[in-house]
């Protein structure tokens, strides 16, 4: 099993960019899949979650109406969009797949998550 993040990079502030995290190994199409951030010096924190169907979401307060999390459980894939980005959105960004987690909403902890991408960085630029 392994997720693999991509999409990362070096943007502006204000600029956007799309992550993706293809799924290997088996399908995640039952699961909720989410994504997390971890800048330097800090803990990892929750950025979004979503649904096994993409019907139901759930964002962080720092990235509700800039970010979107969809998927296509075809191609075993998790998407971000992000909008509008902030230089306090620096950070290694993770995918992870939750099979415990009841809602999207309790898959704001990281405890709950089984299998996880490597990371890709996200730097904006001031």
């Amino acid at each position: 099993v392994q997720l693999q993040a991509s999409g990362g990079g070096l943007v502006q502030a204000g600029g956007s960019l799309r992550l993706s995290c293809t799924a290997s190994g088996r399908t995640f199409s039952s699961d909720i899949m989410g994504w997390f951030r971890q800048a330097p010096g800090k803990e990892r924190e929750f950025v979004a979650a979503i649904g096994w169907w993409g019907g139901n979401t759930w964002y962080a307060d720092s990235v509700s109406g800039r970010f979107i999390i969809s998927r296509d459980n075809a191609k075993n894939t998790l998407y971000l969009q992000m909008n509008i980005l902030k230089p306090e959105d620096t950070a290694v960004y993770y995918c992870g797949v939750s099979r415990r987690a009841p809602t999207v909403v309790d898959a704001n902890r990281d405890a709950l998550y089984d299998f996880w991408g490597q990371g890709t960085q996200v730097t904006v630029s001031s």
